[in-house]
C-alpha cells in the first residue's frame, strides 16, 4: 500500500462533471489509479453518480481520494485554494494541445458530460481549456479515452518527478489499513 502510495501525485486531480456513463465513469477511475493520480473529484449537479461496474474499474474505488462537490465553485475554488490549476477539456477557440500544456506543477483535468462537455460554469472558472486534437471526422474521443490519453501525457511528463512522501499521503495508508483490518467492505462512491 505505502508502495502505490508514495507512487501517487497529490497534486493531481482528476474531476468529473456530469459524466452519466457508468461504463465511462469506471474507466476512467480505472486509468486514474494506472497513471498515479492521487485525488478524483465528483462535481454531480444534475445527475446522480453512475454505479460502478466492479469489473471495469477492478474495484479501484476503494484505494482512490474521492471527493465530492456540490458546484462547479466550490470545486474550483477548492483546487485553487491548493494552489491547484484547472484545465477543462472543453473544445472552445482558445483550447491548447494538451501536448502543449506542462502539466509538471499541480494541476487538475476536468472530463465533462459525454453528450454536453464540461458546463459553461466550469469552462469560466478554469484557467485554461486542453483539447487533444483529431485528425479525422469526428471532433472528440470518448470520454474515459480522452482521459486516458491526457493522463498517459502527465504521466510522460512527470515521469522523472517522484512524488514521495506526504501527510496526505500517510493519512489515508492509515485509513487503508483500518478498514482493511476491518474487514469492511469499499466505502465505495456514494
Amino acid at each position: 500500500m505505502r508502495e502505490v502510495l508514495e507512487r501517487r501525485h497529490d497534486d493531481l486531480v482528476v474531476v468529473l462533471e456530469n459524466i452519466h456513463d457508468a461504463h465511462n465513469a469506471s474507466a476512467i477511475l480505472r486509468s486514474c489509479d494506472a497513471f498515479g493520480v492521487g485525488r478524483v473529484a465528483l462535481v454531480y449537479t444534475n445527475q446522480v453518480f453512475p454505479e460502478i461496474s466492479g469489473g471495469v474499474a477492478a474495484k479501484v474505488p476503494k484505494w482512490l481520494q474521492i471527493d465530492r462537490f456540490a458546484s462547479a465553485e466550490d470545486c474550483v475554488s477548492a483546487l485553487h485554494d491548493e494552489g491547484i490549476k484547472v484545465y477543462a477539456t472543453e473544445l472552445t477557440d482558445d483550447a491548447h494541445d494538451y501536448l502543449g500544456v506542462d502539466f509538471g506543477g499541480p494541476c487538475a483535468i476536468v472530463l465533462g458530460n459525454e453528450h454536453a462537455g464540461c458546463s459553461a460554469e466550469m469552462v469560466a472558472l478554469a484557467d485554461g481549456a486542453v483539447i487533444v486534437p483529431m485528425a479525422g471526422f469526428v471532433q472528440s474521443l470518448n470520454v474515459s479515452v480522452a482521459a486516458a490519453v491526457i493522463l498517459a501525457e502527465i504521466a510522460r511528463q512527470r515521469r522523472e518527478f517522484q512524488p514521495g512522501w506526504s501527510e496526505r499521503k500517510a493519512a489515508q495508508l492509515q485509513r487503508w489499513i483500518e478498514r482493511e483490518s476491518s474487514g469492511a467492505d469499499s466505502p465505495g462512491v456514494v
